[in-house]
């Protein structure tokens, strides 16, 4: 996949096999994982899988998560991007588009999860020609439930999963002008 987006002061690029070691290092911290099932990756391995995966769905779907990278010190801050839901059930849907992100904790706090958002909200809507744009949050993850709220989605309602834990249902619609 040849897409790149860029932002003022992020370079949103497909993964690649040699952003494993940043990405382990982001996914490995509990604190990353405090709202994503408190489940942190613990071996490179089951990283380079994960990488593998997104990039099957690259092809599968034209479109899925990207690594993000700090312009200024080319460091990989996590990962951005929509992501078409086809392989589970989340809320009652399947055959989605939803926008997610994943940042290394050391970069949070500095605006990127919303400039990432709002480029690829732009992608999303006027390029891909989404109508309808989904995410879901941890209930207790104000940070995220924040940065989706400042982007324009739309909080629809609280859900549980199947362990009970109460999640949050997020959607915003393409205007048009």
């Amino acid at each position: 996949m040849d897409l790149v987006l860029e932002t003022e002061r992020l370079l949103i690029r497909p993964l690649e096999l040699t952003d494993a070691e940043a990405m382990f290092e982001m996914d490995h911290n509990p604190e990353v994982h405090k709202y994503l099932w408190q489940n942190p990756t613990q071996t490179i391995e089951e990283t380079i899988k994960v990488i593998e995966m997104v990039q099957k769905q690259y092809v599968d779907n034209k479109i899925g998560r990207f690594a993000t990278i700090l312009k200024e010190t080319n460091e990989f801050i996590g990962w951005t991007g929509i992501k078409f839901i086809n392989d589970h059930i989340e809320n009652g849907n399947t055959n989605f588009y939803d926008y997610g992100y994943r940042l290394n904790e050391k970069f949070w706090n500095k605006g990127y999860a919303t400039e990432a958002s709002i480029a690829w909200l732009d992608y999303g809507f006027n390029k891909m020609n989404i109508k309808e744009m989904n995410a879901y949050t941890h209930s207790e993850n104000g940070a995220s439930n924040h940065v989706l709220q400042k982007v324009g989605f739309n909080f629809i309602e609280d859900y549980p999963d199947n362990d009970g834990v109460i999640w949050k249902w997020w959607q915003l619609k393409k205007s048009i002008q």
